[in-house]
């Protein structure tokens, strides 16, 4: 991707996982598990399976995502 791309881009350089950290932080996981319902949030939530699920997990990771922005840009 060109940097000018990125420069638009407000997820550059924030890694999943800074993302994900961020938003068990301001939610806890029982909220992000009612406003993203996926399994990984809502049973025995860890942030390494939901790490590992994300990544895996294209629409799931886009949610997670668009969460993320709508709750802190």
């Amino acid at each position: 991707m060109a940097v000018q791309e990125q420069a638009n881009n407000p997820l550059h350089g924030k890694t999943l996982e800074f993302i994900l950290k961020q938003l068990v932080w301001h939610y806890g996981w029982e909220e992000l598990g009612q406003l993203v319902r996926i399994a990984c949030f809502n049973n025995n939530p860890t942030m390494n399976s939901s790490l590992k699920f994300l990544r895996k997990t294209d629409w799931a990771r886009k949610k997670v995502e668009k969460l993320y922005l709508n709750t802190f840009h």
